[in-house]
């Protein structure tokens, strides 16, 4: 077997509101919170990156288990806005942890970075290759000053220790899938500040369909229906999507609760989909099954199915997803931009 043996999220304490945003680009806030069902975004600090979320979300990991750290043997960190252009996060992520006898790389897949280092994770400790892995989805996501993704793109960060010991893990892998495709939806030439995106690839060939196809064939695969899961976790690029592709497959509005994170923190990019995993497993009670499929605009989705077992109720306390989303303090846009360099 192979699963999760450990979880920790982090986001940022900094929120700016839609309505901020609509005002200094002279738009209508109320439109916009309709149309993309975000009310507010998570904003990094100063001293904020994806390298040092990431470090805070496997530090809160680590907390809620007592593993020995130098058996970790894979730290792979999934990101779009690293902190160097050639340097990786996951080396240092894996040094500030004590695991330097390790493999470690960063991903890159868009926003589903993070969940492909969860397969190579899982699979490595399925193998028995290693002992314990990381993987992590961490970004400080940017958009360009008035457009649409301004007001979701945002900063988060979720991790994840895997691992095959039956006694530890909390949550067993059951069934995984993926889909791939060209498909330009979303895209960042080399050393250009902001991404562009084609907005008629966004929605139905780019995230519905990944996604959904995605989500089908994992459930074809595992031979199981709409009724046999308690949790799902989808991509969250914004509020309405999510939520529409659930309604495709034919899940219900509790199946799908999780996912409303998002209209009070953004879409964390490569964060977001492990995000609500994060808030799935601080609820969540043993033989429930949980679904999750992420999204990567290029394009392609990741899908897992796992179910939580009685370790679950053997994890340490530590800080929750909601605590996190719950504390937070407002930034008007000036503050945005001097924290986020927005404007140069």
């Amino acid at each position: 077997m192979a699963g999760i043996i450990s979880y920790g999220s982090y986001v940022p304490v900094y929120r700016i509101r839609a309505e901020e945003i609509a005002r200094v680009h002279g738009k209508n806030a109320d439109f916009i919170k309709k149309e993309l069902l975000i009310d507010e975004k998570s904003v990094p600090g100063h001293d904020e990156d994806s390298l040092t979320m990431g470090v805070e979300a496997t530090l809160n990991a680590l907390r809620r288990v007592g593993i020995d750290r130098k058996k970790i043997g894979a730290v792979y960190s999934g990101s779009e806005s690293p902190v160097y252009a050639v340097k990786p996060n996951a080396s240092i992520i894996s040094e500030v942890l004590g695991a330097s006898n390790c493999t470690s790389a960063d991903i890159e897949f868009a926003c589903k970075a993070g969940t492909a280092g969860m397969q190579m994770c899982l699979g490595l400790a399925k193998a028995r290759f290693i002992e314990y892995g990381i993987a992590i989805g961490s970004d400080t996501s940017q958009a360009a000053p008035g457009d649409i993704l301004e007001f979701t793109a945002s900063a988060g960060a979720a991790s994840f220790i895997i691992g095959s010991n039956k006694a530890e893990v909390i949550a067993e892998l059951e069934e995984m899938n993926s889909v791939s495709s060209d498909t330009p939806d979303f895209w960042r030439r080399n050393m250009e500040k902001y991404p562009q995106h084609a907005e008629r690839f966004t929605g139905e060939p780019a995230y519905f369909r990944h996604l959904v196809d995605c989500t089908r064939l994992l459930m074809k695969k595992a031979k199981v229906s709409v009724k046999d899961i308690s949790h799902v976790a989808f991509h969250t690029p914004n509020g309405k999507f999510p939520l529409r592709a659930g309604k495709i497959l034919g899940f219900s509005d509790k199946q799908l609760e999780s996912n409303l994170i998002v209209a009070k923190i953004g879409n964390t990019y490569s964060a977001a989909s492990m995000l609500v995993l994060t808030d799935i497993l601080d609820k969540a009670k043993p033989n429930e099954r949980i679904l999750l499929t992420s999204f990567g605009s290029g394009a392609g989705s990741d899908s897992f199915l796992f179910k939580v077992t009685n370790n679950i109720k053997k994890l340490r306390a530590a800080k929750t997803t909601r605590q996190y989303i719950e504390e937070k303090e407002y930034v008007d846009y000036s503050k945005y931009c001097k924290i986020t360099g927005v404007i140069q």
